[in-house]
């Protein structure tokens, strides 16, 4: 398969992100010519699942070592597992649902008793690993369907296809291809001289934004505020979190400063996206901390990244800030990123009856100043 530019390659990633979460297949092409059929496991249907019986000998579900814990499968010592679909504890035309169950850690009340399971013990080939990294990067469960074809073997005639490479480089492509595309001035509550900037990377998948107060100087560190797209505080006011209260006083802060920049980042859920951050929450309510519950799930405790904060800030002229944050990891991410943090600022707001456990498990699980 001939090498996808940068932008082709986005383009390429988000419709096979589409596909899996219309429930259909995609085909992978991994570095040295071998081809999978991929399907995310939250989206699965046995009617999709049956269409592909004749390669069932090489499908297997592939589950994050964390969550393969969850359900009591032995680990291999890798960081992936892969379970073969012939070997699953139900009938052909249950196994759907039952990979749909075992990829979301929300539905382990409801069905506690499953297994045993068989797990291969050799490394997830390159396309297994991508493949849970392309239902990622769909705001999908971190879990796959993966089946190794033959190599003579001819896949459906319209199975959307693309090298694993494309996947691999799709976060570092999406964020160098950011480019400003629609500005304008923008009064807001607490700062009226302000203007709003919208980033779109080559995919055109939801676009960052930059809100820039007053007339910061670029010659010298600019107070900025890397804030994270939360749909629950931010817009209904949820007290499960402190993000409203960290945007709007972020905003207040840097307005009282004399001006500086406020990135609002498509980042949902700390990346895992906002259907995710639900499931994550139910797990809350039956006691597991935000960083178990995300564990719980598959995911990482934390999924962002900052090269998009850091070529946003970039494209905007500045490269020396001083960062509003209580989280060390911001600090040492946006540096990696090419930014010179120059100091960390304190941003933190009293705790409430229902985000206390909430914010304790960030400072004592994630190493957050609070």
């Amino acid at each position: 398969m001939t090498a996808l530019s940068p932008s082709a390659a986005t383009i390429a990633v988000d419709r096979a992100g589409h596909e899996l979460r219309r429930g259909r297949p995609v085909l992978l092409t991994g570095s040295l010519g071998e081809r999978a059929i991929v399907l995310a496991a939250e989206t699965l249907t046995e009617p999709t699942l049956a269409e592909l019986r004749q390669w069932d000998n090489t499908a297997a579900l592939v589950l994050p070592a964390s969550r393969a814990a969850v359900l009591h499968i032995g680990p291999t010592g890798h960081d992936m597992l892969l379970l073969p679909l012939r070997d699953l504890p139900a009938a052909p035309e249950e196994q759907a649902s039952l990979i749909r169950d075992l990829a979301d850690a929300s539905r382990d009340l409801a069905a506690p008793l499953r297994g045993p399971f068989t797990r291969l013990k050799a490394a997830a080939p390159e396309t297994a690993r991508l493949a849970v990294k392309l239902a990622k990067t769909a705001y999908l469960l971190p879990a796959a369907v993966h089946i190794a074809l033959p190599a003579d073997a001819v896949p459906p005639a319209d199975i959307h296809s693309l090298p694993a490479e494309a996947v691999a480089g799709y976060d570092m492509a999406a964020a160098e291809t950011l480019v400003p595309v629609s500005q304008a001035r923008l009064p807001v509550m607490d700062a009226e001289d302000a203007q709003l900037f919208a980033f779109r990377p080559a995919d055109g998948r939801q676009e960052h934004f930059a809100l820039v107060i007053g007339a910061p100087d670029p010659s010298s560190p600019v107070l900025t505020r890397l804030h994270s797209e939360c749909f629950t505080g931010d817009l209904l006011g949820s007290l499960r979190c402190d993000c409203g209260e960290q945007l709007r006083g972020a905003i207040r802060t840097i307005s009282a400063a004399g001006g500086g920049v406020l990135l609002y980042l498509a980042q949902e859920g700390r990346g895992i996206g906002l259907v995710n951050k639900l499931r994550a929450y139910q797990l809350q309510d039956q006691g597991f901390d935000t960083v178990d519950a995300n564990q719980r799930l598959g995911f990482d405790a934390d999924e962002r990244w900052f090269l998009p904060a850091a070529r946003m800030l970039q494209r905007l002229g500045f490269n020396r800030v001083r960062l509003l944050t209580n989280n060390p990891e911001k600090v040492t991410g946006l540096a990696a990123c090419g930014i010179d943090v120059a100091e960390r600022v304190p941003h933190k707001f009293p705790s409430n009856a229902h985000n206390e456990a909430y914010l304790a498990a960030k400072r004592k699980r994630s190493g957050h100043y609070l």
